[in-house]
């Protein structure tokens, strides 16, 4: 089977799993708010017939918020996802997905049944043809139109609740750019300017972890898909004590172009890429949603940033003094937080001590500050590649500290953090629904693992083994070949010494050595072994 047929059956199998799938976005459907599409796989909603879901009303926390938002009814994220849908799939057992025609992370199978466990490794502990790979999937997610989803370029007001859908198509990656800008964007008030920048429902409070963690998953999920390689993971980049930025190279994320030093070297394919959602005050100051149109090259100029700012990347002992800390939140749960895991870690304090400090971006926001380009700006800066190599290694962060301490789940907040933020709300802006709460569990249960968290014997098969391994595949034909040639001509040459040595004469037998076998020298006084494959 071609590769282009074999793209398109994956891609026509392949439900949606966020917002916004198509099915959901006609007239009828968002007049309607019930978005429980049929499952091709039996032809009934929600794959009911097979056991796989229903169609249940969606019931959202009444908990209160915190005081850092306080509107109501003026933005379309609020007690998501009511504005547009008040029905979704309910899926059964390992099922997954918005007709619940996935299987849930870290299963697979017809039936879902089967559990498996990906690894996320270190990217500079894949091979070439790996990174190589990782690359190309990259530019094919850039360069491939979404078949399962559109993303929003209106609110549900300006579609005239619904009547007038306004949507457009995306690429496999641009819809996770869009994603990140739109539960982070301002909410718009009413009138040109006017906005409420003091929301966000996946940065700044309790929601930060579990909600990347999500966002990561279905990344890796719409990859796999994309390239039919479900062995696929996002590898990481573990920037401890980094001085510079080591994945900035042409043979991965890019390196410094010599004509400009704030765009990608020409050599590097992430030079012909186009961000989107990169101008919020634009939007805010016309009252639109970013419609995922090209806006400009990537940029990135790495250590060319406010050194008042950030002084210097995270290092190692930065990382173990944000794990000491045993408080997941504290305080207002907010930027403010003293003594909080989450903050220290997101960079809203100090790693040293513990404590909320202005002025300067640390831990997880350091590195964003660094890049000093796309990746500095919350909204737009999934459009760098990077994004996903510094956000895995935050995650696998993220996992430490909860299999050091363990916290059960209810040391997550479940009233009074800043909206999107409580245990029981759904994140936005995923279809189908997930709770923030539902997140705050180890990677182990969701069927994936850190190369470098593993047990010793684990972290070696992975970091050293796997990728010898990996070249040995990509070439074994050239080895075969090269080993039946070397022993016919191996066979030659011992049938001529053969022919040659019968029609040599006798000699008198010699007992003395004539030639050391090994030869050494007394200048260099040791012995040199050399041998020739």
């Amino acid at each position: 089977m071609s590769l282009p047929l074999l793209l398109f059956f994956i891609q026509f199998w392949s439900p949606s799993l966020q917002q916004f799938p198509r099915p959901c976005t006609t007239p009828d459907v968002l007049q309607s708010k019930r978005c429980c599409p049929v499952w091709p796989g039996d032809g009934s909603v929600c794959g009911s017939l097979s056991g796989r879901g229903f169609c249940q009303d969606v019931t959202v926390s009444d908990l209160p918020d915190g005081p850092q938002y306080p509107h109501s009814g003026l933005d379309d994220r609020e007690r998501w996802p009511l504005v547009f849908y008040n029905q979704t799939c309910q899926c059964a057992g390992n099922y997954m997905g918005f007709d619940c025609g996935e299987c849930k992370f870290g299963y697979f199978g017809a039936n879902c049944g089967e559990r498996r466990e990906s690894v996320r490794r270190n990217i500079f502990q894949l091979s070439v043809s790996e990174r190589q790979r990782f690359i190309s999937y990259l530019n094919l997610a850039k360069t491939t139109i979404s078949p399962d989803y559109v993303i929003a370029t209106g609110t549900y007001a300006q579609m005239n609740n619904g009547s007038t859908p306004l949507f457009a198509n995306i690429s496999v990656y641009d819809l996770f750019i869009w994603m990140h800008y739109y539960v982070s964007r301002d909410a718009l008030l009413g009138g040109p300017g006017n906005v409420w920048a003091d929301i966000d429902f996946a940065h700044e409070s309790a929601a930060f972890l579990p909600w990347h963690r999500v966002y990561l998953l279905f990344w890796e999920h719409e990859i796999r898909k994309l390239t039919g390689d479900f062995n696929f993971t996002i590898p990481y980049w573990d920037w401890r004590d980094a001085q510079d930025c080591q994945v900035c190279t042409d043979e991965l994320m890019g390196a410094r172009s010599p004509l400009n030093p704030n765009l990608i070297s020409p050599s590097s394919v992430f030079s012909s890429w186009k961000v989107i959602c990169s101008q919020p005050e634009d939007y805010n100051q016309r009252e639109v949603l970013c419609d995922g149109s090209p806006e400009g090259p990537l940029l990135r100029n790495p250590g060319n940033h406010d050194r008042n700012r950030v002084p210097r990347l995270p290092t190692s002992a930065d990382v173990e003094s944000v794990l000491s800390l045993t408080d997941y939140e504290t305080g207002l749960m907010d930027r403010r937080a003293n003594m909080s895991f989450r903050n220290a870690l997101e960079g809203f304090a100090s790693p040293e001590t513990g404590l909320a400090v202005t002025g300067q971006s640390l831990m997880h926001n350091s590195l964003h500050v660094f890049m000093n380009g796309s990746m500095s700006s919350v909204q737009g800066s999934a459009n760098d590649p990077i994004f996903l190599l510094h956000h895995a290694f935050i995650d696998s962060i993220f996992e430490q500290w909860l299999r050091r301490h363990q916290p059960p789940r209810t040391h997550y907040p479940t009233a009074n953090a800043p909206i999107g933020h409580n245990d029981g709300y759904y994140m936005v802006p995923f279809i189908p629904l997930y709770r923030n709460g539902d997140y705050f569990l180890s990677t182990k249960a969701l069927g994936y693992e850190y190369a470098y968290l593993q047990d010793p014997s684990q972290r070696f098969v992975q970091e050293f083994l796997t990728p010898y391994l990996e070249q040995a595949r990509q070439i074994w034909r050239w080895l075969l070949a090269a080993g039946i040639l070397g022993a016919a001509v191996a066979g030659i040459i011992a049938a001529i010494i053969a022919v040659v040595f019968r029609r040599r004469p006798r000699r008198r037998k010699s007992y003395g050595e004539r030639q050391p076998l090994l030869n050494s020298s007394e200048e260099e006084g040791s012995t040199s072994y050399q041998t020739t494959l």
